[in-house]
């Protein structure tokens, strides 16, 4: 395992995508924790840290610059607390084939208010019965979810129906006053 250092980000390939966007790929060095970030000076747009082993996906420092986040194949079985204050622009967030296994372990994503693509697809928690759903309603803004684009379709009284001891009160105001979830 490799510990992410500076030296370690001023080696690795920088280079612009696809998209256009700057990138930072750390894929495959097996690093265990996210740390040491600020040596990216706020440099780039999108980091992939594919291919490591990363078990909690926390540690970064202010990056606003940051809209694109690649944690595939890692063993990602905690999200932290505080991800919208570290990084508030952050719009894609990849964490297909990980560990999480509980709907409960996806709630730190709630805080995310930019995010608008997701996957957590071949993680443990995507067989839970109303997985999709449980992830709509506490991240409403998404727009793309596991690589589907999310419809309108569903009323509140089918959300208070799926998760029965769901109070009115507690969903976000804007489907309130719409009397809409967004789902599927």
């Amino acid at each position: 395992m490799v510990k992410l250092t500076a030296e370690l980000i001023e080696q690795a390939a920088q280079y612009t995508n696809a998209v256009r966007d700057r990138e930072l790929d750390l894929r495959g060095y097996k690093i265990p924790v996210i740390e040491n970030l600020g040596a990216t000076l706020d440099q780039f747009d999108a980091i992939d840290f594919s291919d490591n082993e990363v078990r909690k996906l926390d540690g970064f420092p202010l990056l606003r610059r940051l809209k694109t986040l690649l944690v595939n194949n890692n063993r990602i079985c905690r999200i932290g607390e505080g991800l919208d204050q570290a990084l508030p622009c952050l719009t894609e967030l990849i964490l297909t084939n990980n560990s999480l296994v509980e709907l409960g372990d996806l709630d730190p994503l709630a805080s995310l208010k930019s995010l608008t693509y997701l996957s957590i697809l071949r993680n443990p928690v995507t067989n839970k019965k109303h997985y999709r759903l449980y992830v709509i309603y506490k991240v409403p803004q998404v727009r793309v979810l596991d690589f589907q684009k999310v419809k309108l379709k569903v009323s509140i009284a089918h959300c208070c129906e799926a998760f029965q001891n769901c109070p009115l009160h507690s969903l976000p105001e804007n489907l309130l006053s719409k009397s809409i979830l967004l789902l599927l």
